[in-house]
């Protein structure tokens, strides 16, 4: 396995989804993971872009198989992250992002302890307010819990690898990619990528 794996988690309104997608258009040898979910799609959502609708006997079956890297029951709907697409795009070279919530994470490091984690934090907690309300998408009740729900988020962010501040985008957005550099250049990786190399110079020396 020779590809990044990096998982980016994040409080609703700190800008995740934004970022990566940033990301993904500058680091083009980098993919993103696409969920598999038991939820009916929502308008606008495709098969294989947003996520992957399935039916719960067929999540259920994943489960069973250990086929998920992770997986989650959220408001009685099943949410996970396929293991073999990810393995096979890392034993490619490829570099993968996971976009999933804290308790995602713990598991996919668990499994994978090679994973680089980030959690993606807003300036303020009146900025992360302000983004919420200025998506314009949300009733006042819901904003609530978003605002509630992220301080159980906030509070595990000291379990990942990197903290990234989201306050000037394209500040936050070098962070990323400097995370991402460090990532491939670390020893056991970089061992791998340049075995022949490395074997040249020790047998030339």
């Amino acid at each position: 396995m020779s590809g990044v794996l990096l998982i980016v988690a994040a409080p609703s309104g700190a800008g995740k989804s934004t970022l990566v997608n940033a990301l993904l258009a500058r680091e083009t040898d980098m993919q993103l993971s696409i969920s598999h979910t038991t939820r009916a799609p929502r308008p606008g959502e495709g098969e294989g872009r947003h996520y992957h609708f399935v039916s719960r006997a067929e999540f259920d079956a994943s489960v069973g198989a250990d086929a998920f890297l992770e997986h989650a029951e959220v408001h009685g709907n099943g949410y996970g992250t396929a293991r073999a697409p990810i393995m096979a795009a890392l034993d490619a070279g490829r570099g993968v992002i996971l976009e999933i919530d804290w308790q995602g994470a713990r598991q996919v490091r668990a499994r994978m302890p090679e994973a680089a984690s980030v959690f993606i934090l807003p300036p303020a907690r009146a900025e992360l307010e302000r983004r919420l309300r200025a998506r314009a998408t949300d009733s006042a009740d819901i904003i609530a819990r978003r605002l509630a729900g992220s301080r159980e988020e906030i509070l595990h962010a000291t379990e990942f690898d990197y903290l990234v501040v989201n306050d000037r985008f394209e500040q936050a957005l070098d962070d990323l990619r400097a995370i991402v550099r460090a990532e491939r250049l670390r020893s056991l990786r970089a061992r791998r990528l340049h075995a022949d190399l490395l074997h040249e110079l020790l047998e030339s020396a």
